[in-house]
């Protein structure tokens, strides 16, 4: 399945891919794309998707998941793009958070924050869990897992490296956080650690990877993840990124106002987001 939300942003609906790509109301079914759903999938087992209301012309995409409570995000998790940014591969996965006011919409606008001189892009994978994780071992890991998604980690360097703290300041902006456009069922993904994944700035491609050269998989993840602090439904893990972002380019690149971002994950969608100065 690929769930979705639709609708104008805090009014959202729940929806769903039909055969044809045509978005199906799911309203009548659930109320949200949420916890409740995301820990409990069988609901939606006997759903005859043509059946459903159709939705018309061409709505705003939401968040592809409501309510998340966490939003952890894996540094470093490529060895390649760790090179790029001068930093050894770690020894163990590099946690850091990402606050969950920045999530928006996979279309909605990159919201480059004042005094802003650094602001980056990252296509990542995203993984929603769908069942509290707790100790888990590896070889568990996946079942605890609703899906996947597209995200784009978008970073300012400065705020994230340059100033006092930890790397949060740099990552949790407005808008800082699209995800979608949709959460497509682990059945849909055979093989996690074989999507190819992209991102374009203007037309021109900077990322051009795949989620075969992550060092730590999403079992190994989800797994690690649930050692340190409980995972619920709705919490999502952005697992890192390729090379090609604008911090290891020579001379280093950034995005402005007027700008564009074109990114996606094999079998997972795409997005397209502007970049706006904020007010």
């Amino acid at each position: 399945m690929k769930l979705l939300r639709y609708g104008e942003a805090g009014a959202e609906k729940p929806g769903i891919l039909d055969a044809s790509g045509a978005i199906r109301d799911l309203s009548g079914v659930v109320g949200d794309i949420d916890s409740s759903v995301l820990a409990d999938m069988e609901q939606l087992a006997g759903v005859e998707i043509e059946t459903l209301p159709l939705v018309e012309g061409s709505p705003r995409l939401g968040p592809c998941v409501s309510g998340t409570g966490k939003f952890m995000c894996i540094g470093l998790n490529f060895a390649d793009h760790a090179a790029e940014s001068g930093m050894a591969v770690p020894s163990e996965p590099v946690l850091f958070m990402k606050a969950t006011s920045a999530i928006c919409g996979p279309n909605d606008p990159i919201i480059i924050p004042r005094g802003s001189v650094k602001t980056d892009w990252e296509v990542e994978l995203g993984v929603v869990i769908g069942k509290r994780a707790k100790y888990v071992e590896e070889s568990q890991a996946m079942a605890h897992v609703a899906g996947y998604c597209v995200v784009n980690d978008v970073s300012e360097r400065a705020f994230q490296a340059e100033r006092q703290g930890q790397w949060t300041k740099g990552k949790s902006s407005d808008n800082f956080g699209p995800i979608g456009p949709w959460l497509v069922t682990p059945d849909e993904v055979k093989e996690p650690q074989a999507l190819a994944m992209w991102l374009d700035v203007n037309g021109e491609r900077m990322q051009d990877g795949s989620t075969k050269t992550m060092v730590y998989p999403v079992a190994h993840l989800v797994s690690y993840l649930s050692q340190f602090m409980t995972l619920h439904p709705g919490d999502i893990i952005s697992t890192g990124t390729p090379p090609g972002v604008g911090l290891g380019l020579k001379p280093q690149r950034y995005l402005k106002a007027g700008d564009t971002v074109n990114l996606g994950i094999e079998g997972l969608g795409t997005q397209h987001q502007v970049c706006v100065a904020d007010e």
